[in-house]
């Protein structure tokens, strides 16, 4: 009788053992998934970044390729006080008749980007530098808020729709 006790409490301590390891197991890949999800965020965020960095190259540079090269084959260009532009030959149109126009010089920060799966995320920057209108030549500040939804395209993240506005 004292054999099958001894036997019962050393079977519920290595029950209890057993139980206290799986759990902790669980824990660290529990752990792990989450850092593996953050650190998916991290890169989504960084490539996104990049991303933006070659578009707003683009626009300093005035290049009309470079920035529409930026956009997905459907893109939307939506910009304030101007009709919008759809689709690669519209935004090529928009993007020549803007660097026409204006001279910018601009830097960007990225304020939040919302991931919604893998391959969509909205992004909010804010935009400052100045601008010369080409035909008066006048100088002037210039600060914008930008809206971009941004989607993967041939595994490259490209800007879906964009669309900005001046703060007052």
């Amino acid at each position: 009788m004292i054999k099958a006790m001894v036997a019962a409490v050393f079977f519920f301590m290595l029950l209890a053992c057993q139980n206290e390891t799986n759990q902790r197991n669980d824990d660290a890949h529990i752990s792990k998934l989450e850092n593996s999800t953050v650190m998916n965020k991290q890169t989504i965020k960084a490539e996104i970044e990049d991303a933006l960095t070659i578009y707003f190259e683009a626009l300093n540079k005035s290049n009309v390729e470079q920035a529409v090269g930026q956009y997905t084959a459907d893109g939307i260009f939506m910009p304030t006080g101007l009709p919008t532009a759809t689709g690669t030959h519209e935004l090529t149109i928009a993007y020549q008749n803007v660097f026409k126009a204006i001279l910018l010089n601009v830097s960007f920060k990225m304020e939040e980007a919302v991931i919604l799966e893998d391959n969509v995320v909205f992004v909010r920057t804010q935009s400052n530098g100045s601008q010369l209108i080409r035909a008066s030549g006048q100088k002037s500040n210039e600060l914008n808020r930008e809206f971009f939804l941004m989607k993967k395209e041939n595994n490259k993240w490209k800007i879906a729709r964009y669309m900005f506005n001046q703060p007052k």
